[in-house]
C-alpha cells in the first residue's frame, strides 16, 4: 500500500524491486577490476537501505545473485560470495538496531553451507522486527521460483491434501519464495537495460517499472526520488478501465 510523504509530497510505493545492474561496468568505465564494481555496489544497497526506510517505503527487494550468475568467471563468482559471506554476517547487527525484518528467496540449498547458516541466522535473529521487510534474491530465477511452487502444488495433489479444481492463482501465490511478500509497486532497473532478466516474473505482472541509465553504485537518493516521481504520474489501473 501507497504512503504519502508530506515533505516530498509523493505517494511512496509501499514494495520497491530491484535489479541491481552496472556494477562491472562501473567499474570498467574507472579502469577497476569488475570486482571493485561489485563491492560498491553492495555499499550502495546498505545505504539503500536507510533511504528507502526513511522516504517511507515497507519492502524493498534487491536482485543480488541470480541462478544464471554462476555462468560467470570463477573469480567473479567467488568475490561474490565473498561480499556476500561479510554482507550477511554483518547485516544481522545493522538490522536489529534499525528494526529490519529480513528475508532471503531462492534456491538456498545449493549455496554453501556457511551462507546457509549465515541466511537462516539472519533470518532468525530479525524475524521479530517490525520495520523495514528487506529481502535478498540469491541464486534466484523466477522460472525456477516457479517450477519449485509447481512441483509442491503438484505433490500436494498427489497425497490428496489438494484437489486440481481448487488451484487458483492464490495457491499459486502462496506457494512461491515470496508468499509473505505483497507485490511489488515498482520495479527499479540501473544501467539502462530494460528487460526483467528472470526476476520476479510471476510477482510483477501490474508493477510500475523504471529504468534509469545510471549504474547502480551511482544510484543514490535524488535517483530513487526520480523513480517515486515517475511512479506518481502513472494511473495503476491492475487491467481496469479508467472511469470517464
Amino acid at each position: 500500500m501507497d504512503t504519502f510523504n508530506e515533505s516530498l509530497g509523493l505517494k511512496i510505493p509501499g514494495h520497491v524491486a530491484v535489479i541491481l545492474d552496472g556494477n562491472g561496468r562501473w567499474a570498467k568505465k574507472r579502469h577497476l577490476p569488475r570486482t571493485m564494481g561489485h563491492v560498491q555496489g553492495s555499499k550502495v544497497v546498505e545505504d539503500m537501505l536507510y533511504i528507502v526506510d526513511e522516504l517511507g517505503v515497507k519492502y524493498f527487494t534487491v536482485y543480488a545473485f541470480s541462478t544464471e550468475n554462476w555462468k560467470r568467471s570463477t573469480e567473479e563468482v567467488s568475490t561474490l560470495m565473498g561480499i556476500l559471506r561479510t554482507y550477511l554476517k554483518d547485516c544481522v547487527k545493522k538490522s536489529m538496531k534499525n528494526n529490519v525484518r529480513c528475508r532471503v528467496i531462492g534456491r538456498k540449498d545449493e549455496l554453501s553451507q556457511d551462507i546457509i547458516d549465515s541466511i537462516n541466522n539472519l533470518e532468525e535473529k530479525t524475524k521479530n522486527n517490525t520495520g523495514l521487510n528487506f529481502t535478498i534474491a540469491i541464486n534466484y530465477g523466477g522460472r525456477d521460483e516457479i517450477t519449485r511452487a509447481v512441483r509442491k502444488i503438484a505433490g500436494k495433489v498427489s497425497e490428496g491434501s489438494l484437489k486440481p479444481e481448487d488451484i487458483d492463482e492464490d495457491t499459486i501465490s502462496n506457494n512461491l519464495d515470496t508468499w509473505e511478500l505483497p507485490d511489488p509497486d515498482l520495479l527499479i532497473r540501473t544501467s539502462g537495460e530494460q528487460r526483467l532478466s528472470n526476476y520476479l516474473c510471476w510477482q510483477l505482472a501490474y508493477t510500475e517499472f523504471y529504468f534509469t541509465d545510471i549504474y547502480w553504485p551511482d544510484f543514490d537518493r535524488e535517483e530513487l526520488i526520480k523513480a517515486f516521481e515517475k511512479y506518481n504520474k502513472t494511473e495503476r489501473r491492475f487491467g481496469g478501465v479508467k472511469e470517464e
